[in-house]
């Protein structure tokens, strides 16, 4: 089993409000929900640190597949069991098979943007905002491919309805968080709403996890994508 502290491997544990605390790595000073049972804590910027790799893989991508261009990112050095960085790394995944399925739109920028927008998401959104990462970074994703700003018409209702739906599928599957668990869902659920309301269908087969043996919170048999589910 993984443990989740990138310090010392202990768990962590998360308090209501929030408390000045130092990074262990940059020593930046900050206000965070989060830190070890032993007392590190790390900030989003050193947790997300080689983010930038993500713009390798997808540029070199020529698949449709959104699952598997966001197994590949799952499997780079910089990507850990739970973090902020799936807050990017889904909607990269799906700008990356949108535009191999069709979709018209720059990658480079695409991708850059989604980089830009999903740092601002901080790591416990899902259960501090009540919004999970990876279902905003599924809107971030309408709302670049539509050119979405806040005084849009349809683009504008596009974006809130994406992050909607995978709102309401996550709310229905309930807690603790599972980062892997909930990108899958997010992905699962552009796909849908990709090929509905703008016209482009993904590949999309089966997902099944392979992460569950690093998550100390695993839902194994309950969760959709545990390998249990996709034995015979």
């Amino acid at each position: 089993m993984q443990d989740e502290c990138l310090i010392c491997k202990a768990p962590l544990e998360y308090f209501e409000t929030s408390q000045t605390m130092t990074c262990a790595i940059c020593g930046k000073t900050e206000q965070s929900r989060a830190c070890c049972v032993s007392g590190h804590y790390v900030c989003d910027a050193c947790h997300t640190r080689g983010l930038d790799s993500i713009f390798g893989v997808c540029l070199n991508e020529t698949g449709k597949n959104p699952y598997t261009i966001l197994a590949q990112l799952m499997d780079l050095p910089f990507c850990h069991m739970h973090g902020p960085e799936h807050h990017t790394m889904v909607g990269a995944s799906l700008l990356t098979a949108y535009h191999n399925a069709g979709g018209t739109i720059d990658l480079l920028l695409a991708l850059g943007e989604m980089q830009d927008r999903g740092r601002k998401v901080p790591g416990g959104a899902c259960g501090f905002w009540g919004a999970c990462g990876a279902g905003i970074s599924a809107g971030m994703y309408v709302s670049i491919v539509t050119g979405s700003t806040p005084l849009a018409g349809e683009a504008w209702g596009l974006s809130n309805q994406m992050t909607a739906r995978v709102l309401a599928a996550l709310g229905e599957l309930g807690g603790p968080r599972c980062c892997k668990r909930n990108s899958f869902v997010a992905i699962r659920e552009a796909a849908a709403f990709t090929r509905e309301c703008l016209g482009i269908s993904m590949d999309l087969g089966e997902m099944v996890c392979t992460h569950s043996h690093q998550n100390n919170q695993c839902h194994k048999a309950e969760c959709p994508f545990h390998p249990k589910k996709a034995e015979p």
